[in-house]
């Protein structure tokens, strides 16, 4: 199975992702625009069978009425997206594993705090973990917000138990492209973090749309401060030092919302 990353180009910078299985079958996840995904369906000779939506903001689903209508996909998703999402046909469930192509699965990851309608998909490959497509819960070098429908301690709860256990070799697939701008936010609370310095180095004069650099969990747990909870660098700077871990993803997500 191959993985295609597709930039919408629109305003909120959304990713769309493509699976290409050995049978020239496609699902697609989160279509935003219909256009771009029926352009590369039509590009590489692909039959799109399935949307998966991870969750149920517009963004996330605006293409989806036009690509049923085209190709009569079937549509994943979460239980609470029933009567919000387009053409719902199947309800996922937390840990379901799904065969896809030859010794390739997703186990369908349930990650609320950016709405409590929200499920990723973990890609696992001859038995060991590949890709995360994490929607809007986990952001490369930050995490969605939680003003549209979410909970800030539910998504500390969701990327402390759900993403911070995967290994970390496992490449990070957003929703969005915030790179530039979550690295500057790692700097605003930890300036002394020379990973993320280095990072946003190396964003200069290129276009991450373009040219995507993979991004592990192994690479977020020393740029994305989120997942950095237990730095001194941070909890001085938040003047928090004796502080839980939740209380520190709180406060670092009201800042966030206000930064």
């Amino acid at each position: 199975m191959k993985i295609h990353q597709i930039y919408t180009k629109s305003f909120m910078r959304n990713w769309n992702y493509i699976f290409e299985l050995s049978n020239s079958d496609a699902i697609v996840i989160d279509p935003l625009d219909d256009v771009l995904i029926n352009e590369f369906v039509d590009k590489n000779s692909l039959n799109l069978k399935t949307i998966i939506n991870t969750h149920e903001h517009f963004d996330h689903i605006q293409g989806n009425q036009a690509l049923i209508d085209q190709y009569g996909c079937d549509v994943w998703s979460h239980k609470n997206c029933i009567d919000k999402v387009p053409g719902l046909s199947r309800i996922l469930e937390e840990g379901e594993i799904i065969e896809l192509d030859t010794a390739c699965k997703i186990k369908v990851l349930e990650t609320p705090g950016h709405t409590f309608s929200h499920l990723s998909l973990l890609v696992i490959s001859h038995d060991l973990q590949e890709a995360v497509i994490a929607g809007d819960a986990l952001f490369n070098a930050g995490v969605g917000n939680c003003r549209n429908g979410g909970d800030p301690e539910t998504l500390y709860q969701t990327i402390s138990k759900q993403f911070c256990i995967l290994d970390d070799s496992v490449v990070v697939y957003p929703g969005h492209e915030y790179l530039e701008n979550n690295l500057k936010f790692t700097l605003s609370v930890e300036p002394d973090n020379i990973d993320a310095a280095e990072w946003l180095n190396d964003l200069k004069g290129t276009d991450p749309t373009s040219n995507f650099r993979p991004i592990t969990i192994g690479d977020e747990r020393k740029i994305n401060t989120f997942m950095r909870l237990d730095s001194i660098s941070l909890r001085s700077n938040l003047g928090m030092l004796d502080a839980s871990d939740k209380d520190i993803f709180i406060a670092l997500r009201e800042r966030r919302d206000n930064w």
